[in-house]
């Protein structure tokens, strides 16, 4: 891959592979360990919050997109923010183009157009992944973006490092029919095993029945 760099922005490897992409994909796996899960009843979001420096407040891991809709993300930071700020501009405007509140297939759909024009161009890929957990409606739904503009729908998914490890946890203690207090417990201690002990977790959590997201306090994992 190496040998590809400084070619052009934007270049397909001998194994069909867009580079700068694989790249950008590279710098979601340095991010922090993220899962979202959810069930016919509510969607949760959690993510691990690395320690910064003495003196800091930790970056916010954990967005409100919308009343109905939340997000989070893996990889640069600032690549997180500007797309969760980007999203939060598509939701506003739909409520004053339609006066309703915008649909995940929408939104989704609009991250992913956003994303995928940024492989096309001479600009790079931002390098971050995002899952969206919101209620429409068709129900309570959980998507996650990746850098090349694919999108994903389903129960469980897992981004940032030890990814696969969260995903293989999430899959061993996902059922149909948790409670919601199980579904935090799973997503604490997928993060938790994932990294090796206990630590910082910023949860969301979005349910059927009230149709609002909303953001959980800091917890310490205990």
């Amino acid at each position: 891959m190496a040998a590809d760099v400084g070619r052009i922005p934007f270049f397909y490897n001998t194994e069909g592979r867009l580079v700068q992409v694989d790249y950008a994909m590279q710098a979601v796996s340095r991010g922090s360990t993220t899962v979202g899960l959810k069930t016919k009843d509510f969607a949760v979001l959690a993510s691990q919050v690395k320690p910064t420096r003495p003196l800091l407040e930790p970056a916010e891991k954990i967005y409100v997109v919308d009343d109905h809709v939340g997000a989070t993300g893996s990889g640069y930071i600032g690549d997180v923010s500007t797309l969760v700020d980007d999203l939060r501009l598509a939701a506003q405007r739909h409520r004053l183009v339609y006066d309703n509140p915008i649909d995940m297939a929408t939104l989704s759909r609009q991250l992913s157009e956003q994303l995928h024009a940024l492989t096309m161009y001479a600009v790079r890929p931002l390098g971050a992944s995002i899952i969206l957990a919101g209620i429409d409606e068709l129900g309570v739904q959980l998507l996650q973006v990746d850098p090349s503009g694919t999108a994903f729908r389903g129960a469980g998914f897992a981004i940032g490092q030890h990814a696969d490890e969260a995903l293989e946890a999430i899959g061993r203690g996902y059922r149909p029919d948790l409670t919601l207090d199980d579904a935090l417990r799973l997503a604490t201690e997928t993060i938790e095993s994932s990294n090796g002990g206990k630590g910082q977790i910023e949860f969301g959590v979005v349910q059927a029945d009230t149709r609002r997201f909303e953001r959980r306090p800091l917890e310490n994992g205990e």
